[in-house]
Parts: structure tokens; sequence; C-alpha cells
């Protein structure tokens, strides 16, 4: 009966030490910004573990075990940064590390719809940088173990808020500057930024969701947007039309004509078959774009989230 134990350790012991290889500088920069992500997504968790009692959850209609649960949470997104640290720097990288936060939430209910927005944006980097890992099988199969337990932390939030916990049929990929730059808004220092652009901030202005996200913000709904003209990287005229292109699902980038309401002001209408979190940018472009040149050289303000059911 003693060499069963001896027998199964060795086995374990591989499996447990089995991490993926970083075969390009393109695999790390993409973990780079997962790492970064997962540090955001860290100390949001833990924030809303740390914050408010069972009490308040309850109080505020969660059930009970809610926040448990979201320590839970809080204690697998330890595992993946611990685990994208360790694949780094096995492969002589050094890992980027966490900066300081500030999250916009006082109470139990803003603090998990903060979550399923910052959720959506982990989800949709993942979903982006899957697509520059083809010559790493190994660190994709081990990106994708990642990002389908986000997609079930956040199926957990949204049910907990009484929204639809599977709103879309896709969830939406995101570009790394797309996802770098919407994680910006909760950023208050960094030690060490990644070399991603930083493009010129695009606000929500409303109308805001209700906290259960239903029923859905139907289409056609006008949505407002505001930005400051002086921070564009390139001139544009004062009445050039402009437009409002939504990151959404796999149809990836519908343009609206945009419509003024002011200097730094503008509305748009939700297009049709729109859900779920969206990214809005606001660009001289009426279309022909995909989400990487409109990252590339297709915004002018932006992106920022909107969530719509």
């Amino acid at each position: 009966m003693a060499l069963v134990p001896l027998a199964f350790s060795h086995p374990l012991e591989k499996r447990q030490n089995a991490l993926p290889p970083v075969n390009s500088a393109t695999d790390a920069a993409v973990l780079q910004l997962a790492l970064y992500l997962e540090h955001l997504e860290q100390n949001l968790y833990r924030g809303g573990f740390d914050n408010f009692t069972d009490a308040e959850y309850i109080a505020d209609g969660f059930p009970p075990g809610f926040r448990q649960n979201v320590g839970v949470i809080a204690a697998h997104e330890d595992v993946h940064v611990q685990t994208i640290r360790t694949i780094l720097s096995n492969a002589g990288y050094t890992p980027v590390p966490p900066c300081s936060y500030r999250f916009p939430y006082n109470d139990p209910t803003s603090f998990v719809g903060l979550a399923n927005m910052i959720t959506s944006v982990g989800i949709g980097a993942y979903l982006g940088g899957g697509s520059l890992l083809t010559d790493n099988p190994e660190l994709i199969t081990a990106a994708s173990s990642i990002v389908t337990v986000e997609a079930r932390h956040d199926a957990y939030l949204r049910a907990g808020l009484g929204a639809s916990p599977f709103p879309t049929n896709f969830d939406t990929a995101l570009t790394a500057v797309f996802a770098y730059n919407l994680a910006q808004m909760f950023i208050e220092h960094c030690p060490q930024q990644l070399p991603i652009i930083i493009l010129p901030k695009l606000t929500f202005a409303g109308p805001a969701p209700p906290p259960n996200l239903q029923p859905p913000t139907p289409a056609g709904t006008s949505l407002k947007f505001t930005f400051d003209p002086s921070t564009f990287f390139v001139n544009v005229d004062p009445n050039a039309q402009l437009y409002i292109g939504l990151v959404n699902m796999v149809t990836n980038v519908t343009f609206v004509e945009a419509t003024s309401c002011g200097d730094g002001c503008v509305t748009a209408p939700v297009p049709e078959g729109a859900a779920g979190a969206a990214f809005a940018v606001l660009s001289t472009f009426n279309g022909g774009l995909n989400e990487n040149q409109l990252s590339e050289f297709g915004t002018l303000a932006g992106p920022v989230e909107v969530v719509l059911s």
C-alpha cells in the first residue's frame, strides 16, 4: 500500500510544473497586458470582498453567500496573477508590477456593476490576444482556460444583479490598444506602464442603464458622449461630420452618425442588434475599418464601455 502514493506523486508533480513556454516577444507582450489587467481585477475583487460585510450585500438584495463568492473570485485572480508572473519569469521577462487604482463604487450594487464592466474588458483582451498567439498552442490553451473562468465570474455577477447571465450570442474581442485604454480610467499611478499608446479620452454621459440591466437598452436610444477636441492627435475641422464606431460581438464595428450637442459633445443612436458590453470610439470614418484599423489610426477619442444589457 505504501507504493501507491509514490506511484502517483511523480506524474502529479510534472503536471503541476507544466507551464507553457513563451516563444516570442509577441507572446510576452500579450502576457504582460493580461497581467496588467489581472492586477486590476485582483485589486477590484479584493476590495469588493474587504470593503463590505455579508449583511451589506444581503441588504442590497444579493443572496446569502454572495460576498463569500466574491472572495473566491478574488482568490482566482490571485492565482491568475501568480501563474502569469511565473510564466514570464521562467522565460526571462520581468513581470509588469501592479498599479495604484481608484474604483468608483460605494456599495455592493455599484461594485458588482463595475466588476461586470471591468471583467468584460478582461474577457475581451483575452479573446483579442488569443489571435496573436498562433505559434504557441500551449499558451493559447492556458489563456483559454483563464478566459472561461472569467466568463463564469461575469455570469455569476450579472445573475446577482438580476441581469441575464448570458446577454449575447458572442463576447466582444478587444485589441491590446483598446483594452489598455479602457483600463486607464481606473489607474491612479503605475510604477511601470506598458509600451501601448494612450488615446484621447471619450466619456459616456448617459443614459445609464438600470442596476439590473433590465430591460435591455433598445435600438435607437440616444447615447451621449463628451470629449476634449484639443486632445486629438490630428487636426479636425470643427464642422466635420463625426461618427461613433461601436465595437460589439462579432459584428466588429458598426458606425453610426453622431449629432453635435455642443462643443465636445455628441449623441448617437444605439444600432440595431447591439447588446451586452459595447465599446464606443469617436471617429471621422463612417465605415470600412475593422477594429484593428480603428485602434491603429481611426480613433479620435475612446474607447469607452457602454453596457447595453
